[in-house]
């Protein structure tokens, strides 16, 4: 555990101004429920929604589960990252690694990747792409303290939201000046400072707010640093043996501006600019090591020898956004509307820097080397989208109609550079077997995806049963360009272009068939369009044999997906389950070997391969325990489950992307200005592995000590303990589970032992 720096310290006992008067908190509409205060169970299915139905709607009129999370939950909880936000809900999983690249993707119900949707105010969050050891271009690109709001809706959704949300969609919503103004405030200022002990992280973040009669804005800096995150591995040599975690620092920056000019009470026109950047770099000390000889390879054979190997890897994202939102038309087609247009440009850049030597059966060294790669994944978007509502009856029945249209241009370009210089004679090579650089594994290519959709929430019975059909109609087109570094690296390989277009229905329902009882279900289906660099992969390498190429042929992937459960709720008691089956179909393999060539190369080539199902159980339930007994007041109990299980259907073989059984459990007490929580986070063996021998992460139960205290008017403190039994353990979604059982480095895959975090917010 580390001890909090007393720069810090100083810094907290400085940032007290007594003339402190409103918290820094966006709650919006919602109470926070997995955190340490719960003001009534009744609330929690009150919580309003948008990313369910494209429309306002309480949880317990949506045909779905959404987990629902609000800034004031992040902050109680001390969230810093992806892994924090989801860290007590079962049923979501960030995917983590080892070395230098970190957090992956985000698994919902065992999807992830490129699978699973995720935006930033209705904009796509960049793509995922990885090739070889040293190119990881991953998507956590949204710094978690400009939201306000995360959402997310488990199951297929390609009805509202299309190609990328066969998993899932999650949502980000950022701050707006209104989270902050109110009548009588016209101005705003907050700051926040932090520690996490897991990787002995500072931040810091500030927002201003600004409002007159008409026009509004906010402004939000955010920073952060620290070091590579601790596990709880004991060997610190350097090479393959080692099992703590490699020498890390991180910094990292965000800004989020708004301006919102409002030239009536119903409309609002909203000027948006938002950027991130972060910075990691990283002593690879476990690749310092003797390579083995070939097998076959006689004893005097000389053996190549890592001295050093370092990353240095940037991202960036960049966007802006004009938005217009009105909240009331008189017209006979619709009632509101929002539309907006934008552009968002990332990039990521991934150095590598490699020192090797030869080194002779006697030990004699020879052919120093430094090696230098350069990965470059660079993505640009720009689209439209609008969104539409109007309510009508016909008779008693009542219908609440949204449509609307998306149009998105993006243009992909990844690049792999790199060179090789000798030491002792200055020569320098572009060549690093098996590549002679530069090359581009798939070429410079452009998707342009046009969509209509429209869907109706129809109420019968004065609202106690809704019926939501729903109809989305998407065109995907794909062109490739051939450069001189792509032609150069696939002689004489054509690219080929793609059309695609997909019709998606849902149908979901929503029956209270009483005051505290309802139940809700639906069948959703789900595609997504073949992805850019599976139809175009291509590299061909004469030395070792093999080749890559485009296949037109590929078929998007689908999926068909019902859903059922039931949800209780009064002032004391929340709670829902719900079952799924999903089936999917045309899964998409990168690299499938599928022989040689009549040159004798070994001919790979992305291909539709693999069906497959995954079906499973949730529940989620909070007790407001003072609302059953008056000498219980305060005290409250809330807890989560997720069960799934997933198999190819085609060979039986269970899928390595679904967990194991996973829960949550709290208990909290809760007063007006502080309130304490003790959460439990429980996983199961993971035993259902798809190939005999791997490591079967053992099941766990871990628990944290999270707590808040309001000490005076606009100021809160909250600190958690983590881990606080301090127990060894391997989360699910680690690499850990690709490992073999009697790998000797397992424990470079476990997580931080026990860590405090603490956090000051203070605002006027």
């Amino acid at each position: 555990m580390h001890p909090v720096p007393s720069t810090l310290a100083v810094a907290l006992m400085l940032a007290l101004p007594a003339h402190a008067r409103a918290a820094d908190s966006a709650t919006g509409d919602s109470q926070s429920t997995t955190g340490a205060a719960v003001a009534g169970a009744a609330t929690e299915f009150d919580r309003i929604v948008v990313s369910a139905t494209r429309t306002e709607r309480a949880l317990d009129d949506v045909p779905s589960v959404v987990t629902a999370i609000d800034r004031e939950q992040m902050d109680r909880e001390l969230v810093r990252d992806l892994k924090d936000l989801f860290r007590y809900e079962p049923a979501i999983t960030v995917t983590t690694g080892t070395g230098r690249f970190g957090l992956g993707d985000i698994r919902i119900r065992g999807l992830g990747g490129n699978r699973v949707r995720i935006e930033t105010d209705g904009i796509a969050v960049p793509d995922a792409f990885t090739i070889g050891s040293f190119s990881t271009a991953n998507r956590n690109f949204v710094d978690l303290d400009t939201l306000k709001r995360v959402e997310v809706v488990r199951g297929p959704g390609s009805a509202l939201y299309g190609s990328d949300a066969l998993g899932g969609v999650v949502a980000f919503a950022t701050k707006d000046p209104s989270d902050y103004l109110e009548a009588g405030k016209d101005a705003y200022f907050g700051f926040k400072l932090g520690y996490e002990g897991a990787d002995d992280g500072l931040f810091g973040a500030a927002t201003a707010a600004f409002g007159g009669d008409r026009w509004s804005g906010l402004v939000a800096l955010n920073h952060h640093q620290g070091q590579e995150t601790e596990n709880m591995g004991e060997d610190r040599s350097e090479g393959a043996s080692r099992t703590a975690a490699n020498p890390q620092d991180y910094d990292g920056r965000s800004l989020l501006a708004k301006l919102v000019f409002a030239p009536s009470g119903n409309q609002r026109f909203k000027l948006t600019v938002e950027g991130n950047e972060d910075q990691v770099d990283t002593d690879v000390l476990s690749s310092r090591v003797l390579a083995a000889l070939p097998p076959g390879s006689p004893p005097t054979t000389p053996r190549t020898r890592t001295t050093s190997l370092v990353g240095d890897d940037k991202q960036t994202r960049a966007r802006v956004s004009f938005a217009h939102e009105v909240d009331s038309i008189d017209s006979a087609l619709v009632d509101s509307l929002q539309w907006q247009v934008y552009r968002q440009d990332s990039e990521t850049t991934q150095k590598t820097y490699e020192l090797r030597e030869t080194v002779s059966s006697t030990g004699r060294v020879t052919n120093p080397t430094r090696r230098e790669r350069e990965f470059n994944f660079d993505q640009r978007l720009v689209g439209a989208e609008a969104v539409l509502h109007k309510d009508f009856a016909t008779g008693s029945v009542e219908h609440s109609l949204t449509y609307g249209f998306e149009y998105t241009y993006t243009d992909f370009k990844q690049k792999r550079d790199g060179r090789s210089i000798n030491l002792t004679t200055g020569a320098i090579s572009n060549s690093i077997l098996p590549d002679v650089f530069p090359v581009r594994d798939f070429p410079t290519s452009t998707t342009t995806q046009t969509a209509l959709y429209v869907q109706d929430e129809i109420s019968f019975a004065d609202g106690d049963f809704r019926l939501i059909p729903a109809l989305r109609v998407d065109h995907f087109d794909l062109d490739s360009e051939i450069d001189p570094i792509y032609a150069a690296d696939n002689p004489g390989l054509a690219v080929v272009d793609m059309t695609e277009t997909s019709v998606s229905p849902k149908l979901g329902a929503v029956w209270h068939f009483t005051r505290d009882w309802s139940v809700f279900g639906g069948y959703q289906p789900g595609f997504r369009a073949p992805p850019y660099n599976d139809v175009n992969l291509g590299f061909t390498n004469l030395q070792f044999g093999y080749t890559a190429i485009p296949n037109p042929d590929l078929k998007p992937e689908t999926s068909d997906g019902v859903e059922f459960g039931v949800r209780f709720s009064n002032e004391a008691v929340f709670a829902e389950f719900s079952t799924y089956y999903n089936r999917y179909d045309d899964f998409i393999e990168s690299l499938r070997d599928t022989g040689t060539n009549a040159q004798g190369l070994i001919v790979f080539q992305s291909q539709n391969i693999a069906n497959a199902e995954i079906h499973g159980a949730e529940a989620r339930a909070g007790v407001d325990l003072g609302a059953l007994a008056e000498g219980l007041a305060g005290w409250s109990l809330r807890g989560s489950a997720a069960w799934s299980k997933g198999e190819d259907r085609d060979t039986g073989i269970p899928l390595d992307s679904v967990d194991p059984l996973r829960a949550s459990l709290g208990i909290a007490y809760d007063r007006d200005t502080w309130g304490v929580e003790l959460a439990g986070r429980f996983a199961g063996r993971d035993d259902e592995l798809p190939v005999a021998g791997r490591f079967e992460t053992p099941g766990y139960g871990v628990f944290d000590l999270l707590g808040h205290w309001a000490f005076a008017p606009g100021a809160e403190f909250n600190a958690g303990v983590f881990n606080l039994a301090d127990r060894k353990y391997w989360e699910t979604g680690t690499i850990a589970g690709i490992q073999s059982a009697t790998s000797t480095v397992l424990d470079r895959y476990t997580s931080p032992g026990r860590n405090v975090g603490v956090s000051l917010s203070v605002s006027w």
